[in-house]
């Protein structure tokens, strides 16, 4: 098997991982879940794997992952919640929100979560890794 198939294999079990825990930390926070939530979960765990890989010092891996997932879940709301209109979820009651669409403190859980997934990550032996 070529370098590039294991690499593309490696991803697509990561988007899906990734979108099986995102979806399942939904439905276990707030009761349900949306496909939406699914794909960026995916999508989520591949930045974060991509962050693991730096050299950065921890906090700034854990800011970044963060970070990362505050953005992809903006925009997510903002194609999803406002411009398809189907409510998946809305922030608007909470203090120091955007638009509705994410908020510090799901942002805070974030870097709590990103420490974690990045330190599980980073135990990974580099042997069941596809290197770029």
């Amino acid at each position: 098997m070529s370098k590039k198939t294991k690499r593309a294999l490696q991803n697509a079990s990561l988007f899906s991982v990734g979108g099986v825990l995102y979806g399942l930390i939904e439905i276990v926070w707030r009761g349900f879940t949306h496909i939406s939530m699914i794909i960026l979960g995916g999508l989520c765990l591949l930045l974060l794997v991509r962050i693991a890989k730096t050299r950065w010092a921890k906090p700034l891996q854990c800011l970044a992952g963060a970070g990362a997932i505050t953005a992809g879940e903006l925009a997510t709301g903002l194609i999803v919640n406002v411009w398809l209109g189907l409510e998946v979820w809305d922030y608007s009651h909470e203090a120091l929100q955007l638009w509705g669409q994410i908020c510090v403190r799901y942002s805070l859980l974030w870097v709590i979560l990103s420490g974690i997934v990045i330190g599980v990550i980073s135990s990974i032996p580099r042997r069941f890794m596809v290197q770029s």
